[in-house]
């Protein structure tokens, strides 16, 4: 697993618009490849045209967990302020001349974008994906008290932004608590705000036929973080009185203290960046999927392939999972920063494993509504009444 949930979801969109008949353009960013790249050009044609040039920053945005907080807190200055973006996408809007706008995540790429758009006079839907839009880190963690100097430049950030964002025609959020974060926050008040959960990808998971004999067997799938939860599910292993294994799959910071414990501890096993395939397959001998964020999460991908192949989450209570989990159904909830009752859910679904298994047909059915068709279908209506209207 690697970062970029917001890009796969833009991507499959992209995709399922053009298999309906639909002329798809796509802009996006690029690494530093020379003075080339920093102007939009038409990189690849596949089913869709795709811009790609690299937005003029400090460095580029998969590569911030390599540099320290200034300089950091500099590069979202630029990527708020700088117009450099603003003016090659105004370009490639220009040629390109769309009937409508769709707009995913803007970190890294501008967040004066949609000042252009705006400026064309575009119909256009943002989707929102995150809390990126009031706190730069996309990081806002549970129950954290700010201290006085970082409210007042989360206030002057969330002014600032709101300015530069302006008000899309149509605002979609996968989650109620995301769509409520914003409104409480001043955000979108002249915009139609659709909560419209992510299209589950395709599920090419087999159904599970019964379980293996042996531990409870635990998979964390994701960014390998401390905002994850990753270290409190680590020390799990020593409060827990039942036989367990837990399977890590992904990158991040914490990869390497994954793999060293895994070589020291055979209750752990990293099996590093995972391809859908090989994630499948995990799936099919797992007993249950771990989601122990300590931060607040809108829609986790991990948690629709999950239940799409059978397979209960247990997961922080945090933003918008517990939409998706039902606790005791799908799944079990758990308050988030809290280790102890992280190990006493462990416990609990240890003693129903076996009930959990015998769910597994109801637990694939619980996303069912979450198809990419009836989500193509709701977002062509509201696509059709914009164009139509304007």
């Amino acid at each position: 697993m690697s970062r970029g949930g917001a890009e796969r979801v833009a991507q499959r969109i992209a995709q399922e618009l053009h298999t309906r008949g639909h002329d798809i353009c796509v802009i996006s960013t690029m690494p530093f490849d020379g003075r080339a790249s920093l102007y939009p050009r038409l990189r690849e044609v596949n089913v869709e045209r795709i811009y790609r040039f690299y937005p003029k920053n400090l460095y580029y945005i998969l590569d911030d967990f390599r540099f320290p907080y200034p300089i950091r807190a500099f590069w979202h200055l630029i990527d708020l302020y700088s117009r450099s973006a603003e003016r090659a996408v105004e370009i490639v809007l220009t040629q390109e001349r769309p009937d409508i706008v769709l707009t995913h995540n803007l970190k890294g790429i501008s967040l004066r974008i949609p000042q252009a758009v705006q400026r064309l006079q575009i119909p256009w839907i943002h989707t929102i994906h995150d809390v990126q839009l009031s706190v730069p880190s996309g990081l806002l963690f549970y129950d954290q008290d700010l201290p006085p100097w970082e409210q007042v430049l989360r206030s002057w950030y969330e002014r600032t932004v709101r300015h530069a964002f302006g008000q899309p025609n149509v605002v979609i959020s996968p989650s109620r608590f995301l769509a409520d974060f914003y409104h409480a926050r001043g955000f979108f008040h002249d915009s139609d705000i659709q909560v419209i959960p992510n299209p589950a990808p395709t599920s090419r998971a087999a159904i599970r036929q019964s379980r293996l004999s042996g531990p409870i067997r635990l998979l964390f799938a994701g960014q390998l973080e401390k905002h994850k939860g990753v270290l409190e599910l680590v020390s799990v292993l020593d409060n827990v009185s039942l036989p367990i294994e837990l399977h890590f799959a992904g990158e991040g910071t914490l990869a390497s203290f994954i793999a060293e414990r895994s070589h020291s501890d055979a209750r752990i096993t990293y099996h590093g960046f995972v391809s859908e395939e090989p994630l499948q397959h995990l799936l099919r001998i797992m007993d249950a999927v771990v989601v122990p964020s300590l931060c607040y999460e809108n829609s986790p991908t991990i948690i629709y392939e999950s239940l799409q192949a059978g397979v209960p989450v247990i997961a922080s209570d945090i933003g918008g999972v517990g939409e998706l989990i039902h606790h005791g159904e799908n799944g079990l909830l758990v308050r988030p920063a809290d280790p102890k009752a992280l190990v006493q859910a462990i416990q609990k679904f240890g003693d129903q494993v076996d009930q959990f298994w015998a769910r597994t047909s109801k637990i694939r059915a619980s996303v069912s509504d979450y198809s990419i068709e009836r989500y193509l279908d709701r977002l062509e209506e509201i696509m059709h009444e914009l164009v139509s209207n304007s």
